[in-house]
């Protein structure tokens, strides 16, 4: 028995800066998906899922939220105990939404009067998405926005305006042949953990020097950022990415893991590519931005990389 596929995200723009209002932009892809599955027989990643399962469906049914959303946590913990697992080929801790496919597929398999992808989706159905998310996600985190889920439950891509301001987005469509420009994931080989990251992120807020960075330099770039790209606008976009990668090596350097420090400074003072966070950092993928994708190959050339986006 299997349910319906959920595919991982990427937040191209906004990771950090959506916590406090920036602008955001995230994107289905569709490498990496996982479905609800079921199985008499379980090996040990099953296993794993399935206690995993066990420990989510116990929180939702112990921490219920009846004004948002109700599950039916019976149905949820009986098929469970029939052998139901998580069955995923998103890695997890690399910032592409493991969690968020998971959480997407029990919203849609086990809520109760769900909105549906099909309806007309109102920014207020699209706000209480995230809120729903963002509770059932928390049980990972600790604190979610809700985004990720959101994402892998629609499929598409997703423009934040700001915390109570989403809507779907339309992206300019990839230029595979004419242009060499691309988006692409570099592998950290490293796992890392949300939490452990945000509680950085929280403890370096307390400081009115970092506020006023977050504010005056990521926000700003972070914005300008979103804009440029969905206004097609390359030229801009990459030189506001060096600035975002600049400020991020300068001020987020706990979220980059020391030996891409060197790595990161390289593209900046070559121009051959960008490198920022994808999700909290600390490990996983590393985001990276090239207006030429030999060129970042060439620099790269001892690690694994993934096109994303064609520019």
């Amino acid at each position: 028995m299997k349910g319906p596929l959920f595919y991982s995200k990427i937040l191209l723009f906004g990771e950090y800066g959506i916590i406090k209002n920036s602008k955001g932009l995230s994107i289905p892809y569709n490498f990496y998906n996982g479905a609800l599955k079921t199985a008499k027989e379980l090996d040990t990643k099953a296993t794993d899922s399935n206690k995993s399962l066990l420990k989510l469906a116990t929180y939702l049914s112990e921490n219920q939220k009846p004004d948002l959303v109700v599950f039916n946590t019976d149905k949820l913990l009986a098929d469970i105990a029939a052998g139901m697992y998580f069955d995923s080929s998103i890695p997890q801790g690399y910032g592409v939404g493991s969690s968020g496919a998971l959480v997407a597929a029990i919203y849609d398999k086990y809520a109760e009067n769900k909105i549906t992808i099909l309806e007309n989706l109102t920014r207020d159905k699209l706000l209480k998405l995230k809120q729903i998310f963002a509770y059932v996600e928390s049980f990972f985190h600790g604190n979610s926005s809700g985004l990720d889920p959101l994402n892998s439950y629609l499929s598409l891509p997703i423009l934040i305006h700001s915390k109570d301001n989403v809507e779907t987005a339309g992206i300019p469509s990839q230029k595979q042949h004419e242009n060499k420009g691309a988006v692409f994931l570099l592998d950290s080989g490293i796992v890392g953990e949300t939490a452990p990251m945000v509680n950085i992120f929280m403890e370096k807020m307390k400081q009115d020097g970092f506020r006023n960075m977050l504010k005056n330099k990521f926000v700003k770039h972070t914005d300008a950022c979103v804009d440029d790209f969905l206004s097609g606008n390359v030229t801009s976009l990459f030189s506001n990415i060096k600035q975002l990668s600049r400020t991020v090596l300068d001020h987020f350097k706990p979220m980059i893991p020391s030996q891409f420090h060197a790595l990161w400074k390289h593209g900046i003072e070559t121009n051959d590519y960008y490198l920022k966070l994808c999700g909290s950092g600390g490990g996983g993928y590393i985001l990276g931005f090239t207006e030429d994708f030999g060129k970042a190959q060439k620099a790269l050339k001892d690690y694994k990389l993934e096109v994303v986006y064609h520019f």
